[in-house]
């Protein structure tokens, strides 16, 4: 489905595809479902991406990384969107918590982290969401605390994907809760720090292979080196982080969405109903033309915001409006495409069905749909 103009196409990124395709038919599909059953994907999976060179890959060479473009993470994203791999979320450890090391750490904050994180050997997860502030990033209420050298937090995160497995988690706490969204900071959390709990896995809808859970932080005493960048510039960091974040949930729409539409059209040629293929009959073939001409449009756009982000030009209003317009077309798409299944597309063995699930979480994390409208016309107004 992919057009001529298809960013991602070219000699290296061809080649990479098809490592990436090989890995997820090997390492992943023939597991999945066991995954999901034990709600959580095994960590020799992620020291088999790390040794395949598939993990943190924009990060340069002097910290263990390919040191090359977001194209090849976004083709991971890809294709592992297309298998209905939804279980091990290596673009939130690769593509969202990696850059806020890269881009604000330290030297030494870099050389302990970067290279293990490369190989897999720690798993990292970002604490931004709580139980009153989920999308509203500036009213989080986890407290950090001078006390002498170290930072005391206390606080509560919750809906943290990989929050069973990580090994690092990059926390935002308020710093200087008298200036709001500008008393945030970020901070380097090890899992094993006294102080740090998790709670039970939580029970999604969808996902159910991806781990998702409460993390809490009780009298956690921080070195003053596990301070992230400049103390009360988080909420900044933040918002110049999230564009590439909310790229992400698009790429990963879009291609559920291809996926979904190729699903349904073998369906509907090999299902026989009255003496005939399915696909002979005129409402389900206009329902998957309709279906299909939406998933062009979505990668089209799609493509654009790709091409954009490869030459840092991607903003944060094309990057909203990107993360809200393809979401919201997923789910549609991905319920028609069940409905046109019958009882099978309620039926969880059904890769739609699952996919049809897994995609209610996409309008909501990263910034729900209703977030996104804001900043889009935040953009539209405030510029005026």
């Amino acid at each position: 489905m992919n057009a001529t103009t298809d960013p991602l196409n070219g000699p290296g990124y061809d080649e990479f595809r098809n490592t990436v395709q090989r890995f997820i038919a090997a390492e992943i599909t023939p597991h999945h479902a066991q995954w999901e059953r034990a709600g959580q994907v095994p960590r020799d999976l992620w020291l088999r991406a790390g040794e395949l060179g598939l993990l943190c890959m924009t990060v340069p060479e002097d910290y263990g990384g390919a040191g090359v473009d977001f194209g090849y993470s976004a083709i991971l994203v890809e294709e592992m969107a297309r298998a209905g791999a939804t279980g091990p979320l290596f673009y939130l450890h690769s593509d969202i918590v990696t850059p806020y090391l890269l881009h604000y750490g330290s030297e030494a904050q870099k050389q302990a982290w970067l290279p293990r994180m490369v190989r897999g050997e720690v798993i990292g997860a970002i604490g931004m969401t709580e139980p009153g502030a989920g999308s509203d990033l500036a009213g989080i209420r986890t407290r950090a605390l001078r006390d002498g050298d170290d930072w005391v937090v206390n606080g509560q995160k919750i809906f943290i994907s990989n929050g069973q497995i990580a090994d690092l988690v990059l926390l935002a706490a308020k710093t200087d809760p008298e200036l709001g969204a500008r008393g945030a900071s970020l901070f380097l959390v090890d899992a094993d720090r006294p102080g740090f709990s998790r709670g039970k896995a939580l029970e999604k809808i969808g996902m159910h292979a991806q781990d998702t859970s409460e993390l809490f932080f009780t009298d956690l005493r921080l070195p003053a080196d596990h301070l992230l960048g400049d103390e009360g510039s988080g909420f900044r960091y933040m918002m110049t982080e999230l564009p590439q974040e909310r790229l992400l949930v698009a790429i990963t729409a879009v291609s559920a969405m291809e996926a979904g539409v190729s699903l349904t059209r073998d369906y509907l040629t090999q299902r026989q109903a009255f003496g005939a293929p399915l696909s002979d009959k005129q409402v389900l073939r206009h329902k998957l033309a309709q279906a299909y001409s939406n998933t062009l449009v979505a990668r089209s756009f799609l493509n654009d915001c790709l091409r954009k982000h490869l030459r840092g030009a991607l903003d944060t209003v094309t990057a909203s409006v990107a993360k809200a317009w393809t979401t919201e077309m997923q789910f549609t798409v991905l319920d028609e495409c069940a409905q046109m299944f019958g009882g099978y597309g309620y039926m969880r063995e059904y890769p739609i069905a699952r996919a049809w699930a897994d995609a209610r979480i996409q309008r909501i994390y990263g910034g729900t749909t209703e977030i996104m409208k804001e900043i889009i016309a935040r953009g539209l107004f405030d510029a005026r």
